[in-house]
């Protein structure tokens, strides 16, 4: 069954860096809650949530998953999301659908740049937010030393509420700072035993910073607890909940999710202390109205995540917002404004899905068999409801792809389609100017897996090919040359003959000026001359790039009055551009793209350094904040149209930035002379 009511959910996403166990702590808790009957691992290939053929085959997570458990009556929709930057979309998706996002952290590494970057986004959506230190059982592991980095990093309101029972192959268990006992789980049972007292002075000092910290979620008890009283037990187990949910306190626990050590105790304080759906606040709509989480108003749903399953289809990951979604039912996508029939309502861990009665506001249910729902859709029974899209970062790492063979060409539009379908953080599109498919990604390893699945899940075999810089071409001299055709065949000939001149005409674009005079060219054919041209234009002369910025006259010419038609004229302008053209000192401009670069300062100088090594300017600098710079510097697109992984080298993956297209400059000589001799080789070749 679903959630029994909105109150006994809780939504809680695993987020952090890859490689801190996100995945064996969410393996472990369905473990320990009976719902599965052996500990999965990553490690080993038989986890039960990294069941993806390429998340086996790498040992890495991929894609969202779910592990809903029951525990003390409650149901905990634990979500996990990969912690690679390239998968970042995923992460945010499962922060859209929870109200706590619990950061898992390495004992021995502590919070890595994934980490600091997604602590930063959930404090931007609004979302709770609790550490769990992991692998404390792991050689060099050191709570002490990863409570001071997440202090400096994160501030003074995170706070332990379990302390490790030794560390390295001597961890043992965890003392619980609410309740002040200590536990030891074994086989089957936790042991509840008294605060070893080696600990005891630990304990008492994150007691009293525990206290400190909660009080000040209500105004009496801070009063109280400043005048020297302790707080009593019910009465910081009643602000607890509330000091998390809002922000107040951070909660640090701490355990080993191989070893099982920590984990019951952390999912009797996520029944016990994590924000409910309805602490979340209300949802917001595109139109700016609150709709909260309430199974008193009419049935809405956010779809969070879209999957495909080559035997169920596409599989929609759905937050009901309001009402109970309930089988047997029908809802309008308000995107589409068509019905879609609800036959079945399901939940989901790994890829299992399992019949259930209906979801109750603020749970997570699973759809299937929809006919045209995806990603960010909303299913309402008014279809007049749309909630806000996920806040996804835009793909900055473009590709070019093609089939490998004719047969696999006809596919590969309809397989890429569903692969952008299932991950919102893809962008897919046809480039009629360069006349390929381009698809833009987070970064280079979310293409390779892309590769991968349109491989093994859809048969296709496709490659990447160089991406075509849009470069432009132009003149830099006024030119005049005339086109004439003739042709005469066994019935009416062809006959165009037009004087044209050409003048530079920067940041002008194209203009057409008709300077006939005495009827030297009909005006009826006049209109053919622009055409001409303008198609001239579009295939370029030097290089096959368009040709921008010229102002054209026509000024002379003559004509048949029998032989002289629309597209005699159209090709003779053709051919009169074109080598007016030659005459006319032809140059090829490149894309120049304005960058803004987010960096830790300390990166900033190796930053600049590289910008000035692509052929970049640096326009100006800023510190919004202390330690962060933020560089605008315009740089040729050709240098950096796969910059992302470039500058996640350069920073350590800390840095950001935005790009655009702004303005075009002249490609320098020697460049130039390569661009031009490669397209001229390729003429030739083709002919």
């Amino acid at each position: 069954m679903g959630a029994p009511s909105t109150d006994k959910v809780r939504n809680v996403v695993l987020v952090g860096h890859g490689g801190a166990g996100k995945t064996s702590l969410a393996e472990a808790m369905l473990f320990m809650a009976g719902q599965t009957k052996r500990l999965g691992s990553v490690d080993d290939g038989h986890s039960t949530l990294d069941y993806d053929a390429e998340e086996v085959k790498r040992k890495m997570t991929i894609n969202l998953a779910l592990a809903p458990v029951e525990h003390d009556g409650v149901k905990i929709n634990i979500i996990d999301t990969p912690g690679y930057a390239d998968f970042i979309g995923d992460a945010i998706a499962g922060m859209e659908a929870a109200e706590m996002a619990l950061f898992v952290v390495d004992a021995v590494s502590g919070p890595q740049v994934q980490t600091r970057k997604l602590w930063k986004i959930a404090g931007e959506m609004g979302i709770a937010r609790a550490v769990f230190v992991n692998r404390m059982d792991k050689e060099h592991a050191d709570f002490d030393n990863v409570m001071s980095t997440l202090t400096a990093s994160f501030g003074h309101r995170v706070g332990a509420v379990q302390l490790p029972i030794g560390a390295e192959a001597a961890f043992r268990g965890v003392v619980d700072i609410i309740r002040m006992r200590a536990y030891h789980h074994e086989g089957e049972k936790e042991d509840v035993f008294d605060i070893p007292a080696e600990l005891a002075d630990a304990a008492e000092a994150a007691r009293d910073n525990l206290c400190e910290l909660v009080a000040e979620a209500d105004d009496a008890l801070m009063e109280k607890y400043l005048e020297g009283e302790r707080l009593t037990q019910q009465e910081l187990e009643d602000l607890l909940g509330k000091a998390i949910a809002q922000g107040i306190f951070i909660p640090v626990f701490v355990g080993s999710a191989l070893k099982l050590q920590g984990i019951e105790d952390l999912m009797d304080e996520i029944v016990s202390f994590f924000p409910k759906p309805t602490a979340h606040g209300p949802m917001k709509t595109v139109d700016g109205r609150d709709v909260p989480f309430s199974v008193d108003g009419p049935t809405a749903a956010h779809v969070f995540k879209t999957l495909s399953d080559p035997y169920i289809g596409r599989i929609n990951l759905v937050k009901v917002v309001s009402g109970t979604l309930a089988p047997n039912t029908e809802l309008v996508n308000s995107r589409t404004g068509k019905k879609e029939r609800i036959a079945h309502v399901f939940k989901m861990t790994g890829k299992e899905i399992v019949d259930i009665d209906g979801a109750p506001a603020g749970d997570i249910a699973v759809l299937t068999k929809l006919a045209d729902t995806l990603t960010n859709d909303t299913l309402s029974q008014t279809g007049d409801i749309a909630f806000t899209p996920l806040p996804l970062p835009e793909p900055l790492y473009p590709v070019a792809i093609v089939a490998k063979t004719k047969a696999d060409e006809d596919k590969l539009g309809t397989a890429l389609k569903t692969i952008v379908d299932e991950d919102p953080s893809l962008r897919l599109h046809r480039d009629e100017e360069t006349h390929q498919t381009v698809i833009s990604a987070m970064g280079d390893v979310a293409i390779d897996v892309l590769l991968s699945r349109l491989r093994d899940r859809f048969h296709v075999e496709a490659e990447l090919e160089d991406l075509r810089i849009p470069y432009r071409e132009t003149i830099r001299k006024t030119a005049s040359a005339q086109g004439r055709h003739k042709k005469q065949t066994g019935g009416a000939g062809q006959f165009g003959d037009c004087w044209l001149r050409l003048e530079p005409n920067p940041g002008g674009g194209y203009e057409f000026i008709d300077e006939i005079v005495g009827g030297k060219i009909p005006r009826q054919f006049i209109p053919a001359v622009d055409k001409g041209v303008q198609e001239a234009m579009a295939q370029g002369v030097i290089a096959g790039y368009p040709v921008v910025d010229v102002k054209v006259a026509v000024y002379d010419g003559s004509y048949h009055p029998v032989d002289s038609s629309e597209i005699a004229f159209k090709t003779a302008a053709r051919i009169g551009f074109r080598a007016a053209a030659e005459k006319a000192d032809m140059a090829l401009l490149e894309p120049i793209a304005t960058l803004t670069i987010e960096v830790p300062e300390q990166y900033a100088g190796a930053v600049m350094g590289d910008i000035s090594a692509k052929r970049g300017r640096v326009l100006g600098m800023d510190s919004p904040e202390p330690g962060v710079q933020v560089i605008k510097a315009q740089v040729p697109y050709a240098e950096v149209v796969h910059y992302s992984p470039q500058l996640r080298s350069l920073t350590s993956g800390t840095g950001s930035y935005t790009i655009s297209i702004d303005s075009y400059e002249q490609v320098p000589g020697d460049l130039a002379k390569k661009i031009i001799e490669q397209y001229q080789k390729q003429r030739a070749e083709s002919h």
